[in-house]
C-alpha cells in the first residue's frame, strides 16, 4: 500500500513537470504584420497570386515614375530594405551583390586587361583594377591608367551592364494567408512576401529579382509617403499609400497556386493530367469562387 501511494505521488508530481519540459507551440507567425494567435484561427488557407502591373485596376501601382517596382529597387540597392530572399519561404537570402546582379539586364561587357607593353590607340578602352579606362591618345604605351599625369587615360562607363529599368518591372507574386479569426468572426488576408519578376529576353520567361518581406516592404510605404502613392484616376484628392491600398485591396491578383501536399502550382496540376492551357486558366477563377465561397460558409453556419 505505501508503495502505490509513492507511485502515486510520483506521479503527481511529475505530470506538471513533464508538461512544462514540453516546447511550446509556435502561436504567432514572425512574418506576420498582424499575426493572429493559431487558437484564434478558424479557417487558414495560403494562397499565391500573380499580379500584372500593366492591368487597368493595377495601374495606381504603377504610375509613370512613381512604381512601387521602382521604390522597392532603390530601398533594396540602398540598404533600406536589408534582407532579400531567393524564395516564398523567406529562408535563404541573397547577398547585395547577388541581388544587385540580377538587377541587371544586360551583363556587363569584359574587355581586354591593361598591359604595359602593349601600345594602344585613340578610343581603345582597357579594364584594370576592376575599372574601365579609355585612352585619350594615341600610341599610349606604359602608361598606368591609375595614375596618369597628363590624361592619357580616363575612367569610362563603357561596358557596364544595363539594369532593368522600373517600367520593366511588372510583374509581382503575392504569397498571402487567408485566416478567419473565430474570435473577431471576420476573415483577414494577411500578405507574408513579395516578388519582384522582370521579363527576361534571353530566356523568354520571367526573372525573379528577389523576394521581399511584405513587413520590411510596409516600412518602406509607410516612411516614404511622397513617393510610396496609390494613383487614384478618378479621384487625385484621394491617393493612397501603397500600403493603405494593399490593405484595402485596390489590387487584382489572380490565383496561381493554394497551399498543397505536392507544392504545385494549377498550372503544373493540369499539365501532369495532360489537360489543355485553357482548363488551367479557368482553374484560376475557379479556385478564386471556391474562397469566396468557403467565406459566404464560414458566415453563413
Amino acid at each position: 500500500m505505501k508503495m502505490l501511494k509513492r507511485v502515486v505521488l510520483y506521479a503527481l508530481i511529475g505530470s506538471p513537470l513533464a508538461v512544462l519540459a514540453q516546447p511550446d507551440e509556435v502561436q504567432y507567425n514572425p512574418n506576420s504584420l498582424d499575426p493572429i494567435a493559431r487558437y484564434e484561427q478558424h479557417y487558414k488557407r495560403r494562397v499565391w497570386r500573380t499580379i500584372d502591373l500593366r492591368e487597368k485596376q493595377n495601374k495606381g501601382f504603377f504610375a509613370r515614375n512613381g512604381e512601387i517596382s521602382k521604390l522597392i529597387m532603390d530601398a533594396a540597392k540602398s540598404g533600406e530594405i536589408a534582407e532579400i530572399f531567393q524564395s516564398d519561404s523567406l529562408k535563404t537570402k541573397w547577398s547585395r551583390s547577388d541581388f544587385m546582379g540580377k538587377l541587371q539586364a544586360t551583363p556587363p561587357q569584359s574587355f581586354p586587361a591593361w598591359d604595359p607593353a602593349t601600345p594602344y590607340y585613340l578610343n581603345d578602352v582597357v579594364s584594370f583594377n576592376g575599372k574601365n579606362y579609355e585612352s585619350q591618345i594615341d600610341n599610349n604605351s606604359g602608361v598606368n591608367p591609375t595614375t596618369a599625369k597628363n590624361g592619357e587615360w580616363t575612367v569610362t562607363k563603357q561596358g557596364a551592364g544595363l539594369d532593368y529599368l522600373p517600367n520593366q518591372v511588372y510583374r509581382i507574386n503575392l504569397v498571402e494567408d487567408m485566416i478567419f479569426d473565430k474570435r473577431r468572426s471576420r476573415l483577414y488576408y494577411d500578405i507574408q512576401a513579395l516578388e519582384l519578376s522582370a521579363f527576361d529576353d534571353a530566356t523568354g520567361t520571367f526573372k525573379s529579382l528577389g523576394w521581399f518581406k511584405y513587413k520590411d516592404l510596409e516600412k518602406v510605404f509607410r516612411n516614404n509617403p511622397e513617393k510610396a502613392i496609390w494613383f487614384n484616376r478618378q479621384n487625385t484628392a484621394q491617393n493612397k499609400n501603397y500600403a493603405d491600398a494593399f490593405l484595402l485591396r485596390f489590387f487584382k491578383g489572380v490565383i496561381y497556386k493554394v497551399e498543397n501536399p505536392d507544392d504545385n502550382t494549377l498550372d503544373d496540376v493540369y499539365r501532369a493530367n495532360n489537360r489543355p492551357y485553357y482548363e488551367g486558366v479557368w482553374a484560376r477563377e475557379w479556385e478564386e469562387m471556391k474562397l469566396m465561397e468557403m467565406e459566404h460558409n464560414l458566415w453563413e453556419y
